[in-house]
Parts: C-alpha cells; sequence; structure tokens
C-alpha cells in the first residue's frame, strides 16, 4: 500500500483532468501506430504573450525533447507531431540536428493543423509529413526584426532602381528607407541563405534519400516554400494538395481511419489543454513525460 508521500507524488504526477486525458489518448496513439509519439504544440492561437519565446520554437525546447526521448525505445521510430508558428532559425536547426541524431531518418512530422515557418521546416526534415484536408504547412522565407527578410530586401532593391531613374525620388523613398538597420540587408541576405541551405540539405538526406533526383526534386520544394514573390505572404496556408504538387512525401490522414481518429483525438485534447488552462507549449511522450510551460 503506498504511503501518504507516494499518493501525494502519484497525484502531481497525474495531472490535470486535461493531462490525464491527452496522455491517455497519447497512449492510444502509441498502441495504433507502434512507434514512439511526442506532441510538440503552441498556444500561439490561444494566447497573446509579449514574450515570443514561450510560444516560438527557441533553444529551451531542446530540454523539453531531451526529457521527453529519454528513455523510449528509439528503434520504433519517432512521431512528431507538430503545431507551431515557427521560432528561431538557429534554434530549429539544432532541434532537427537532436532528433536526427536520436532517431536517424526514422522520423514522421504529423501535422494535425498548422506547422508554419520554422515548423515547416522542421517538417521538411522528416522522412514523411502526415497530413489531412485541414492541415497546412507555410513558407519558410525568414523574418528580421519581425520584418520579412524577402520584402525588406524587394524594398531595397525597388528604391534604388527608381532612385537611379528618377533621382527626384530621394526625398520620397529617405524616410522609409531610413527605418531601416544599415546592416539589415546583408542580415537579410545571410538569414534567406541559411534557411533555405538547411531546408535543402534536410530534403536531400531525409525525404529524398537515396533518390537520384533528390537535389532537383528538393530545390524544386525550396523555391517553391522560399521565393517570396511566389508565396505572396509568411502566412499563406500550404494545404496538403499543395504540399502534394510541390513533391512532398505526404500520407493522407484521412487514408487510415484508425490512425485518423487516433491522431486528431489526440490534437483536439492538446488543443483543450491549450485554450482551457495557462498552459502555452506542450512537450510530452506516450509515456507520459511531459514537459510543458505556462505564461
Amino acid at each position: 500500500m503506498p504511503n501518504w508521500k507516494e499518493l501525494v507524488e502519484e497525484i502531481r504526477t497525474a495531472g490535470s483532468t486535461y493531462d490525464v486525458v491527452r496522455r491517455r489518448q497519447l497512449e492510444t496513439l502509441h498502441e495504433v501506430t507502434g512507434r514512439n509519439a511526442i506532441v510538440y504544440y503552441s498556444g500561439w492561437l490561444q494566447k497573446n504573450s509579449p514574450n515570443q519565446d514561450y510560444l516560438a520554437i527557441v533553444d529551451n525546447d531542446k530540454n523539453g525533447l531531451m526529457a521527453a526521448i529519454h528513455q523510449l525505445d528509439r528503434t520504433k521510430g519517432l512521431d512528431l507531431f507538430l503545431h507551431t508558428p515557427g521560432g528561431d532559425i538557429a534554434a530549429t536547426e539544432s532541434l532537427v540536428d537532436y532528433l536526427r541524431s536520436m532517431f536517424g531518418n526514422d522520423i514522421r512530422a504529423f501535422v494535425p493543423q498548422l506547422a508554419m515557418s520554422a515548423g515547416t521546416m522542421i517538417a521538411l526534415s522528416c522522412k514523411e509529413i502526415v497530413m489531412g484536408k485541414h492541415s497546412s504547412l507555410g513558407p519558410i522565407d525568414p523574418q528580421i526584426f519581425n520584418l520579412p527578410a524577402h520584402g525588406v530586401i524587394e524594398e531595397f532593391e525597388t528604391a534604388a532602381k527608381q532612385i537611379k531613374n528618377d533621382p527626384s525620388l530621394i526625398p520620397l523613398w529617405q524616410p522609409i528607407i531610413g527605418k531601416y538597420h544599415p546592416t539589415l540587408i546583408g542580415e537579410c541576405q545571410k538569414a534567406i541563405a541559411w534557411s533555405t541551405q538547411v531546408a535543402k540539405e534536410w530534403l536531400v538526406t531525409g525525404m529524398f534519400e537515396g533518390d537520384a533526383d533528390a537535389t532537383t526534386k528538393a530545390d524544386k520544394i525550396i523555391t517553391e516554400l522560399s521565393d517570396h514573390a511566389l508565396t505572396k505572404s509568411h502566412a499563406r496556408h500550404i494545404s496538403i494538395t499543395k504540399a502534394i504538387d510541390m513533391g512532398l512525401k505526404v500520407l493522407a490522414l484521412e487514408s487510415d481511419p484508425k490512425l485518423q481518429e487516433a491522431a486528431l483525438t489526440v490534437h483536439h485534447a492538446c488543443i483543450l489543454t491549450l485554450s482551457a488552462t495557462d498552459v502555452c507549449k506542450i512537450i510530452e511522450n506516450h509515456l507520459g513525460v511531459a514537459y510543458i510551460q505556462t505564461l
């Protein structure tokens, strides 16, 4: 019979009703797939925080992944559930490197709703992306100080061209260009090169590993996801149909009703937690090991 201290610890570990339900559904998902499952969920749609570290992809998230991966049987691969607005490129690269060091190329990305920006980049690093008719990826064009890097460069190029043709436009452009930091153009160019380079490398060494046309396929996908002239907006939603048309390896969630039910139930349990509690980020595995942030 457990003593008082052990019962207190059991109650603390069990968490709230939302935790109990979410963990039960994650366990059910694992029983359906036979694979490790980790949810990496942000509450950016439910919460409004001036501190983006609570909502975006940041270096501190590696602590959560380390906790969730510890003691898993890594020979069973990983199903990584992504629901995130994106975040820091350096943190994203570091997280992908860590995940691959743990599971190699046996990682599937599940996107039940939204994995935008750097979240899409993580999905690109996986061998396959599981999406439904309701799922969306997003462009991977980087943002610098909350400004679109491609947009900044386009504005500078437009200004330079117009001023060269008509110097009288200098007074018009001066206050517009003057708002930018002197080194901003260079930072934008480097950020664009960095994000496209790592995303292409992940596609070639992951999703298209062993494919003779890996580089060509990766180039096409990266162009469509990173070219601001094509995507128009960093917030553009890319559906499963568009993702398949790009050439990504996508498994339609609707093709497996049992998997669909289990995956969407996990998603709904996570969203309910984010909506009804002060939790703003969940990193949790099917064994109930969780790293949870609150506002």
